[in-house]
């Protein structure tokens, strides 16, 4: 599946995406085995209060199931101004 990373995550990890091969059953055990690749990618996902997911460009918790997508992408919060 494609993985994508924006705004500090991107920064963090330093790539905008990658192509990754997973046995993810959801997106929490996708971050645990990211987490386990690189110091990068552990300080990227700390602190997952700080993260949002979306999956085929769908906003979703960490308990969602990864059958089937396509698309993973990882960004902070949005703020109004």
């Amino acid at each position: 599946m494609q993985v994508l990373y924006f705004a500090w995550l991107r920064e963090r990890i330093g790539i905008p995406k990658e192509q990754v091969e997973t046995s993810a059953a959801t997106v929490a055990d996708l971050v645990a085995e990211l987490r386990l690749r690189e110091e990068r990618y552990a300080l990227a996902f700390s602190d997952m209060a700080a993260v949002k997911v979306a999956v085929d460009q769908e906003i979703v918790d960490l308990n969602a199931p990864l059958a089937g997508v396509r698309e993973v992408a990882f960004f902070p919060p949005m703020t109004g101004g």
